[in-house]
């Protein structure tokens, strides 16, 4: 298996963007964001705007003309100089792109993106949506209700967990800065059917507990968290438009009877909640069930 996780990695994560994924981008009414807070806590965000909202100027860089919501993490750990992972996915074809670099500027209603690392993702576990704006984006959103998450979890919060099958993970090295590709952020897609995410309570803590199935063998997020084991999670509210935003520590579980139930589970991973943000009304944007793209 490392055989062909470092054949993978020498053929497709490169240190630009390829047209198509630059294409891609453009094209997106929604970009994930996955950061790292003051105490080097991962938290992964969504950001909205009209497509064409993150451009491309040349392969080596993404402009970003779209800033977090109130009580969005985001708002907080967009600096210079700070490492981002990225995913940009198309969920009504069922694309997903993903990019890691560094905030090497930031302006007014905007900031810059230089690209370090750039790879695809196949379209598996992906649940085909088409989005579909409510109101108009805005580059400066004013107060909303902001709900905080502790550690035990609300009713509300565990009910979208309970029929969830989307969620975004922010990972990150364990010496994640801006200036080495390969000690940075990273975001990424998990998808299943509704009710995939398991949720327990352990010694007053909200467990979530995910499978992970086959994939790319690029080991992005899994090979961070075995060496740094907190992570961000991003539950969307498709039919509201609400977010929930968790950080917590992970451990895997990579073998034995718990794996075994999850049909198709090469491994688990489990979630221990430590706190978090519901945003109600958090993005502009409704999601509908569509076909994938043939």
């Amino acid at each position: 298996m490392r055989a062909r996780l470092e054949q993978t990695g020498r053929k497709v994560i490169r240190s630009f963007m390829p047209e198509q994924h630059r294409e891609l981008f453009r094209e997106l009414p929604f970009l994930l964001v996955g950061s790292l807070d003051g105490e080097r806590r991962p938290w992964a965000s969504i950001l909205v705007g009209r497509p064409g909202f993150v451009a491309s100027p040349d392969s080596r860089t993404l402009v970003v003309s779209a800033f977090p919501g109130f009580g969005d993490a985001l708002g907080q750990n967009l600096l210079p100089g700070a490492p981002l992972g990225l995913l940009g996915i198309q969920l009504e074809t069922r694309r997903r792109n993903r990019m890691n670099g560094t905030v090497v500027e930031l302006g007014e209603g905007r900031f810059v993106v230089r690209v370090e690392q750039s790879f695809g993702n196949c379209p598996r576990y992906i649940q085909a949506r088409e989005p579909v704006f409510v109101a108009e984006p805005s580059r400066v959103t004013g107060p909303r209700p902001v709900r905080k998450e502790g550690p035990l979890l609300s009713g509300a919060s565990v009910e979208l967990i309970d029929r969830a099958d989307t969620f975004f993970i922010a990972t990150a090295s364990p010496a994640a800065r801006g200036d080495e590709p390969v000690e940075g952020v990273d975001v990424s897609h998990r998808g299943g059917k509704p009710g995939f995410v398991r949720v327990t309570e352990e010694a007053g803590r909200t467990v979530l507990t995910a499978p992970d199935f086959s994939g790319n063998f690029h080991f992005n997020t899994f090979g961070n968290l075995v060496l740094n084991p907190r992570a961000g999670l991003l539950f969307v509210d498709f039919a509201t438009g609400g977010l929930l935003s968790l950080t917590g520590e992970t451990e895997i579980v990579w073998d034995g009877p718990e794996v075994e139930a999850f049909t198709g589970a090469e491994r688990l991973l489990r979630f221990r909640v430590t706190e978090g943000t519901w945003l109600e009304d958090g993005v502009p944007l409704r999601w509908s069930a569509a076909q994938p793209a043939a």
